[in-house]
């Protein structure tokens, strides 16, 4: 029978939004394996919004949602009209509209919040037993929601995983094309963008974590 997956997106571009690669490369390996998917977003402003040529802020005000459209072809749903019983699994594809707009990681640190309406997405799921996985720079939010969470942010030396290691998360090192499954809280991650990496390698890690994150829902 086929799996429903809410893929959860931040906005469209790796500099302030959901990472365009990832996101796709996610939408591709759930069709890959029959999986039905509906996007979601929540319906508010980005942090910031970044000119990818340049790497430097505009004066420009973007929403989250509208912006992640752009990535689901217009079929996108409202974060708010998430409900756990209609799904077997979730997926957060990275970028750092995912440390800036789902959560404010980017500015606070340990010290963050999750955004209200995926709180309420990660702990119902969480309740049911459902898998959760999550990508690149992702997984910091899972080390926010669930305590002693087991993830990977890729290699050490990054200063996410340092601030991650002080939010009470067990950080396992992993290459590229690597997953980390948290057994005891149902979580998968993957590094993608983290590390240097190809578009292939990277896609050789979201396919371990679909396939992951399938098998468990």
């Amino acid at each position: 029978m086929s799996k429903n997956v809410a893929v959860i997106l931040s906005g469209c571009g790796h500099m302030d939004g959901s990472e365009i690669h990832e996101a796709t490369l996610s939408l591709l390996a759930l069709d890959q394996v029959g999986a039905r998917v509906q996007c979601f977003a929540p319906n508010t402003m980005q942090m910031d919004v970044i000119n990818h040529v340049t790497g430097e802020p505009m004066e420009d005000q973007r929403n989250v949602m509208v912006e992640a459209a752009r990535i689901a072809r217009g079929k996108i749903k409202l974060l708010s009209a998430f409900t756990a019983d209609s799904y077997d699994g979730v997926l957060m594809p990275g970028g750092f509209g995912a440390a800036k707009n789902l959560c404010d990681f980017a500015v606070l640190g340990a010290e963050c919040e999750v955004n209200e309406e995926l709180r309420e997405v990660l702990v119902s799921m969480h309740k049911k037993g459902k898998p959760i996985c999550a990508l690149c720079i992702s997984p910091v939010m899972l080390a926010k929601v669930f305590e002693g969470a087991k993830v990977t942010l890729g290699a050490d030396g990054n200063a996410a995983r340092a601030v991650v290691d002080g939010m009470g998360a067990q950080h396992e090192v992993t290459g590229n094309g690597q997953i980390v499954v948290d057994e005891e809280l149902n979580l998968i991650t993957a590094p993608c963008y983290m590390l240097e990496a190809s578009i292939s390698q990277v896609y050789e890690g979201i396919k371990k974590a679909v396939e992951s994150l399938i098998e468990r829902a």
